[in-house]
């Protein structure tokens, strides 16, 4: 029986120049090795930390278009949402509850105001006075006017009698007839007619201007008489609240029957049928902000987009309040108070060195980076720019193409190098 092969083999000596090569590969790789172990020992000599690759996030450095923007929230508000105040003390009779929906022009509540409702019956007897004074006016001026024209037409008939006369006598004068003495008296008596009716003229003719500014005078009077009435009249129908637009009541401030003073807020109104968004922008933004910027508001059925059209004047707890309009038709679904997010593009800014964002931004302060280099993370000085929710600019320290350690940096320590193992 033959077990194996093991005596037939024979051992055939490699040729010198073989063993040569193989002899030189052998200590190439050895060489080789012995080298790398060398350069990683030395980095990790010099590195003060070693963390695993797994825990880091690293980003490259690359170059691009910047939005500028900022992430904020906010709440769904109506875009109308009057606030009815009371016009003068009175007591309240509301006729309407919390919740009630309304239609323009319906009534929400009536004041009770003694001393309006008096004030405006005051009013009303006074310029009834007034009228019934400038119609008597009236009757007076048409009055003085035909006595006073009476008067010039009784000098014109004595000028006129005057005239014929001073005419006779002139014709029987020549004939001798009449003494010369009576003929210049008649002469005397026609001047003197003349000159009483032309003053009679003029008298009537003063009379008529002074009547008839007496008239404009009492009409003046009656007129401001007239507009205190329709001020009166103003204020007492403001004792009824009516709705100035189509909503429901969403807050009553008052109860049935209270007394309340001028200018008390009553209750307030709610127009769903347009709806904005209320942003709470924090104020370190608010330099930047402006009217008619574009926002990306986050909906729970989706995305929306629409513009600045209202800022806050005052800053409270550090933030402002914005509003945003929706650009086109009003998304569906939306309700009273619900809350968003929203995302304000403040400026495009193309052709920058930029690098997504991460923790390494507030961590480091925005002043250092660690950039890896042959497996070593290196602390590096750098210079931030512009920000915005996904992306930093970079101004100065890095370059396209580094390689950047974005998060994961908090076991640092704030070490010059650490070591990356993967």
């Amino acid at each position: 029986m033959i077990r194996d092969t093991s005596q037939q083999d024979a051992v055939i000596a490699p040729p010198p120049a073989q063993k040569l090569k193989r002899g030189a590969l052998i200590g190439g790789i050895a060489a080789a090795v012995v080298a790398l172990s060398g350069f990683l020992l030395s980095a990790w000599n010099s590195s003060e930390h070693s963390v695993s690759g797994e825990r880091l996030r690293i980003a490259e450095v690359g170059r691009g278009t910047l939005v500028r923007d900022a992430s904020v929230n906010g709440r769904v508000v109506a875009a109308v949402s009057p606030t009815l105040y009371s016009t003068s003390p009175a007591t309240v009779n509301l006729k309407v509850a919390a919740g009630d929906t309304v239609k323009k022009g319906d009534v929400l509540a009536v004041l009770e105001s003694p001393d309006l409702s008096d004030e405006l019956k005051r009013e009303v007897s006074s310029y009834e006075q007034l009228k019934a004074e400038v119609a008597r006016q009236q009757i007076l001026a048409r009055k003085q006017k035909l006595l006073a024209q009476r008067e010039a037409d009784t000098a014109e008939i004595d000028r006129l009698s005057a005239q014929r006369t001073l005419e006779r006598y002139e014709s029987v004068g020549q004939l001798g007839i009449i003494a010369k003495i009576d003929h210049q008296k008649a002469k005397d008596a026609l001047n003197s007619a003349q000159i009483r009716a032309r003053h009679a003229a003029q008298a009537a003719s003063l009379e008529g201007d002074d009547v008839q500014l007496a008239l404009k005078t009492k009409v003046n009077e009656l007129e401001r008489q007239r507009l205190s009435l329709a001020n009166a009249q103003r204020r007492v129908d403001e004792l009824t609240v009516r709705a100035p637009v189509d909503g429901f009541i969403g807050t009553l401030n008052v109860q049935n029957r209270m007394v309340v003073a001028a200018n008390a807020p009553l209750m307030t109104l709610v127009d769903l049928s347009k709806l904005e968004v209320e942003l709470e922008v924090p104020e370190t933004y608010v330099a930047d902000l402006g009217l008619g910027m574009n926002a990306e508001i986050t909906l729970p059925s989706g995305k929306a987009t629409g513009k600045l059209s209202a800022l806050s004047p005052e800053v409270v707890k550090n933030q402002v309040l914005a509003r945003v309009r929706f650009d086109g038709e009003q998304p569906k679904g939306l309700r009273q108070s619900q809350r968003v997010t929203a995302r304000l593009l403040i400026e495009e800014k193309p052709n920058v060195v930029m690098l997504p964002r991460g923790p390494f931004v507030e961590s480091e302060g925005g002043r250092h980076a660690y950039v890896v280099q042959d497996g070593v993370a290196v602390r590096t000085p750098i210079q931030l720019g512009a920000t915005s929710i996904s992306a930093v600019e970079i101004i100065s320290g890095l370059k396209p193409g580094d390689k950047v350690v974005i998060s994961g940096t908090d076991t640092f320590n704030n070490a010059n190098r650490v070591s990356i193992n993967r």
